[in-house]
């Protein structure tokens, strides 16, 4: 009989929730098209806008002001790509923001970031005021991600948000990493947009949002239909959108306290085993069940391999680069030397995960430590 394995992987994507699976199959049943006039075209509509309400409960928004993509990279394109003269970005943001941020003709503002990979505000308040500054394009935006997604660390959007829009910045947060796992309510984080995936809260892969704040302007992103406020044209995927909508109301932040008490012991556990192995980002504020872990002289991809091998799926960065183990660009931004960014794995949790999992981790990867150290004395 094979050895049950041990998922250590939600922040690449989390389980489909059971609420999901059965919103998704009950919207298969559903024939009708959501943009069609007829009884089955407005029932199809029905499971569209009941979504809509859903997401937008998740993190405080107007029904209105959501629009559903295929996932948090389309968003984050959407609004990077908008035709700004000016952005305020850091190194440590997901691909999908940095990718379309450097692609296009925009002058682009380099973040500065403390030792954990926080934003600096005071630093981001010069910027800000200064002539010839954030604000000085017709058209500028701030982009600050909510939480990361290798280290965890949390960015202080809402103080940063305030100090962009009282200069007429307009501000972004890809919120991907912290739904379901953080409050969130975009009035108090004073942003005009913010992304979201399914895939990271339960929900199916391949569906996402783009909230964007009531006045706020931004470019039609896919043309050719009326679809979506008639920013993004095409056919709704409305079981994809329906399981979306009901993992959003199944999200249980209470059970993230759980989570938190399981990766202090893992990190705990760690530390006995190898008290030199660094926990990056643990100075600053992180997601409850985020831990980034590294031990000098063990690359990353040697390590996610041993343990895939043992039976634990962790991971080494996003996963978004079909399957490779490449050099963090997260970590390198937090300026951590290579012999330490080479060396982070990332190990993340959820509302399933169990006390067993965790000591399964500790086991393997501290028979990885153990040979580590007969090696350096041979």
């Amino acid at each position: 009989m094979s050895r049950a394995r041990t998922y250590l992987d939600w922040n690449a994507t989390a389980p489909l929730r059971r609420e999901a699976r059965e919103a998704m199959l009950a919207a298969l049943d559903v024939p009708g098209n959501p943009s069609s006039p007829h009884a089955e075209g407005r029932r199809a509509r029905a499971l569209v806008e009941d979504a809509r309400e859903q997401v937008a409960a998740l993190v405080g928004a107007r029904p209105a002001d959501v629009v559903f993509t295929s996932g948090g990279t389309e968003a984050n394109n959407a609004v990077l790509a908008g035709g700004w003269d000016t952005i305020a970005v850091g190194g440590i943001e997901h691909d999908s923001v940095l990718a379309p941020a450097r692609a296009g003709s925009a002058r682009i503002i380099e973040l500065a970031l403390d030792e954990n990979g926080v934003v600096d505000l005071d630093a981001l308040g010069a910027q800000v005021r200064q002539s010839g500054g954030l604000n000085a394009g017709r058209r500028a935006l701030l982009s600050l991600q909510l939480a990361n997604n290798e280290t965890g660390v949390l960015q202080p959007v809402a103080p940063a948000a305030r100090l962009a829009r009282e200069h007429g910045v307009a501000v972004h947060t890809d919120a991907v990493q912290a739904a379901g796992r953080l409050p969130i309510a975009m009035g108090t984080l004073g942003v005009d947009y913010l992304t979201l995936s399914a895939h990271k809260l339960g929900g199916p892969k391949g569906v996402g949002a783009l909230i964007m704040r009531e006045g706020a302007s931004l470019p039609t992103f896919i043309t050719g239909g009326g679809q979506e406020r008639r920013r993004r044209a095409g056919t709704e995927n409305v079981a994809a959108i329906a399981g979306f909508g009901a993992a959003a109301v199944a999200s249980d932040l209470a059970a993230m306290q759980r989570v938190r008490d399981l990766r202090d012991t893992l990190e705990a556990g760690i530390r006995d085993i190898a008290p030199e192995a660094a926990v990056i980002g643990s100075g600053a504020d992180r997601l409850p069940n985020t831990t980034n872990l590294a031990l000098a002289g063990t690359s990353a991809e040697t390590l996610v391999i041993a343990l895939d091998i043992a039976g634990i799926a962790v991971s080494a960065g996003a996963a978004c680069s079909s399957g490779k183990v490449g050099a963090s660009h997260v970590l390198a931004a937090m300026g951590l030397a290579p012999e330490i960014a080479g060396a982070a794995i990332r190990i993340s949790l959820g509302p399933t995960s169990t006390k067993r999992d965790v000591a399964a981790f500790i086991e393997a990867w501290g028979r990885v430590a153990m040979r580590r150290r007969e090696r350096a004395v041979a």
